[in-house]
């Protein structure tokens, strides 16, 4: 952090102070009150941490009020368009883009690493069949530091990055098997000739009598999603890992512990919620019923997939996302899925509606993602499961650099305390 040059003054009971100012390469100045407790033994109040900078980052910049997303400087459609998410993964984690003998090392590391230890199976075994694939991911992601002792030690670099090259290698696999099993149906292996999409889709859609050979158009989808989601800045599960990797956990638990916060609906949910609201408005006809009951302030219902509680004008991932989903719509026709028909009229509807225009409610990246996977088969429990996968690798990009930032010190919130003041215990015969 560079020494500020600037200082805000605040003045509490008459007295004044100092603090500094601190200016990014990007996005506003932030007032650093590190010591303000020390200094004027007051707190300053921020639920929800959203007028808070918690850290130092220089992996991801979102301005939301331009409609930006940078991954290290790059723009998102950028990338959505000309890359694909294993080198994305790579310019996460090591800040810049590789050269083809980088690349296809790091690709060759992660393929290697796809398989899980053969003991986890009994794990999947242990969950109920109807177990949500969510919470099955928690557990198996968890209990990998049960398995993979070799590489829990934070303070070890190797470990860190043996640890980090599992996690992005190994999601894709966790999240299929937690699938299949859902489903009934025996696990799929992964295999090395197929790329990181191709395989996810392969181990979630192959079945022992019949192989699955992958659509080009859908694994590109697919790699899209995961490349879009793939970090964004320090989110509520972004946060979550942060703050369980200040208390020195292992990087499976920490991870975990972002999985169970991005099970969230108003998180990692969104995007099912998205399709939930579809199957509620049941048929085309209804929609204009949905869009006068969204435009009424009394009414408690809500359209899922528009806008964004960051980006205030568009989400530039909508963007690239809306031609995955015009492709794979192509590809796959909508005749025979009322859910998708429903989808295609009201994005027609909304992106003419003055109600919409004005209040900027554009159709947003959990919108598109939602219709690509209903129109790939994937039900909707498994749509944050997949989220979890793509965001592996954004949460494990921010654990790395917060572990090699030397102001690093366990997450500790403070509070409003508004509860009862001193009083003394009263014996039960006396109550």
């Amino acid at each position: 952090m560079a020494h500020p040059t600037r200082t805000a003054s605040l003045t509490i009971d008459g007295k004044t102070y100092e603090l500094p100012i601190h200016s990014p390469t990007a996005g506003p100045d932030v007032i650093d009150i590190t010591k303000l407790y020390a200094q004027a033994g007051v707190f300053t109040h921020d639920p929800g941490f959203t007028s808070t900078s918690a850290c130092d980052s220089a992996i991801t910049f979102i301005d939301g009020d331009k409609g930006e997303l940078m991954h290290r400087g790059y723009p998102i459609d950028q990338l959505a368009e000309k890359s694909h998410y294993l080198e994305v993964c790579y310019l996460l984690l090591y800040g810049e883009l590789p050269s083809a003998a980088e690349l296809e090392k790091f690709e060759t590391t992660i393929t290697r690493h796809t398989m899980i230890h053969e003991q986890m199976h009994n794990f999947f075994r242990g969950f109920r069949r109807d177990a949500h694939p969510m919470a099955t991911m928690v557990g198996v992601v968890g209990a990998m530091s049960a398995f993979y002792h070799d590489s829990t030690d934070i303070n070890d670099a190797h470990q860190r990055e043996i640890a980090s090259h599992r996690l992005i290698a190994k999601m894709p696999t966790i999240a299929a098997m937690a699938y299949k099993y859902s489903i009934g149906q025996p696990f799929v292996y992964p295999r090395n000739d197929l790329d990181y999409a191709s395989n996810f889709l392969r181990m979630c859609f192959a079945v022992p009598a019949e192989d699955y050979v992958v659509d080009p158009v859908l694994a590109r989808a697919m790699d899209r999603i995961f490349t879009l989601h793939a970090d964004h800045e320090q989110n509520a599960s972004t946060s979550t890992v942060r703050l369980a990797s200040s208390s020195g956990a292992n990087p499976f638990a920490c991870i975990a512990a972002g999985i169970a916060c991005l099970w969230g609906p108003a998180h990692g949910g969104a995007n099912q919620a998205c399709l939930e609201m579809l199957k509620e408005i049941g048929h085309p006809a209804r929609i204009p019923e949905f869009i006068a009951r969204a435009k009424d302030k009394n009414d408690p219902f809500r359209l899922m997939g528009f806008g964004h509680r960051v980006y205030k004008n568009f989400d530039p991932r909508a963007t690239v996302m809306k031609k995955s989903a015009d492709e794979v719509l192509d590809l796959l026709g909508v005749e025979n899925n009322p859910l998708l028909q429903i989808a295609k009229e009201l994005e027609r509807i909304a992106v003419q509606d003055e109600y919409f225009i004005e209040k900027k409610l554009f159709p947003n990246v959990d919108f598109y993602s939602g219709i690509i996977l209903e129109a790939m088969g994937f039900p909707t429990a498994m749509f944050t499961p997949i989220f979890a996968v793509s965001r592996t690798v954004g949460w494990i990009s921010q654990w790395k650099e917060q572990l090699a930032d030397p102001a690093m010190k366990i997450g500790r919130p403070r509070q409003l305390y508004m509860g009862e003041t001193l009083r003394d215990y009263v014996e039960i015969e006396n109550r």
